[in-house]
């Protein structure tokens, strides 16, 4: 099977505990290897720089399309304390192109305004299954550079998954968390999904099902959210069921926090991915809305 990644590639320098860390980081790397480590085939549309070490990518297999910029890679420092980060853009490589694939399925995971609204819409045309993490839609930076949260009137029509946190929520829909998680279901996602810390929801049709992780110590938050929504797609395009899904994403977050690595390190294995959702799948709990 074959998943396309529409995302931009990143050089992150994250600030971590006293220390940093120069790390290859970015939606499209962490989808990308994670999804080849579920098997898939990885059709990958980004922007990167002559400063990218491109060869973490091939060695996985990832087929790169249309990804080599003359501009410098997007650039991020990233400072994290506990489970809250902050980041800062240091550079923003070009925006990426189109080009029709047979996939059998799209993540749409920008993290900073490299996906126009017209590449969206083609990508829409193009799609049997799209899962979108809006993060990259909802960023703008202040005067130092840092990143922020706005509204955006994002145009959500076509697409059947979306993962948001609560603050991302706020600036797409209004509301609670169920309230915000119902507003997404109405502009026609069948499945809602609310990661808030170690707290992850899904809203499929009138219920929600939810999970907590168990992490105790939360080393590098990076890249985790990437990892969720990889899985999770990956594992709806295979088998079809959304309880399997959440259990898989969840485990492949629980497995990719509980090593405690940095940056791309994290990327669990497909085997401790599958302990895990088999754990999760005797806990999730569900309440009607």
């Amino acid at each position: 099977m074959k998943l396309a990644i529409f995302s931009h590639c990143a050089l992150d320098t994250i600030f971590l505990e006293g220390s940093n860390y120069e790390q290859i980081g970015g939606a499209a790397s962490y989808c990308g290897i994670m999804a080849r480590e579920l098997k898939f085939d990885v059709d990958l549309f980004t922007k990167f720089g002559p400063d990218f070490p491109k060869q973490y990518l091939t060695e996985h297999k990832i087929n790169l399309i249309n990804s080599e910029s003359v501009q410098n890679t997007t650039k991020f420092a990233i400072s994290i304390s506990g489970s809250e980060r902050t980041l800062k853009l240091e550079h923003e490589c070009d925006p990426i192109d189109y080009s029709d694939v047979d996939a059998n399925g799209h993540i749409v995971s920008p993290i900073y305004h490299e996906i126009s609204n017209d590449v969206l819409k083609k990508i829409k045309d193009n799609s049997n299954f799209l899962f979108i993490d809006p993060q990259g839609f909802l960023r703008q930076k202040d005067s130092n550079n840092n990143i922020i949260l706005q509204k955006s009137n994002l145009d959500l029509s076509g697409v059947n998954a979306i993962k948001i946190n609560p603050e991302e929520g706020k600036n797409i829909v209004d509301g609670s968390n169920d309230e915000m998680m119902l507003a997404l279901q109405k502009k026609g996602i069948e499945y809602v999904l609310l990661t808030n810390k170690t707290d992850v929801s899904l809203l499929v049709k009138n219920r929600i099902y939810s999970l907590k992780l168990p992490n105790k110590n939360i080393h590098d938050t990076t890249g985790i959210g990437d990892i969720f929504c990889s899985t999770f797609t990956c594992t709806m395009l295979k088998e079809k069921d959304f309880l399997w899904a959440l259990c898989f994403a969840a485990g492949s977050a629980q497995a990719a926090l509980e090593s405690n690595n940095v940056g791309l390190q994290k990327i669990p294995k497909k085997g401790m991915v599958e302990n895990n959702a088999s754990y999760f799948y005797n806990l999730v709990d569900f309440r009607d809305l």
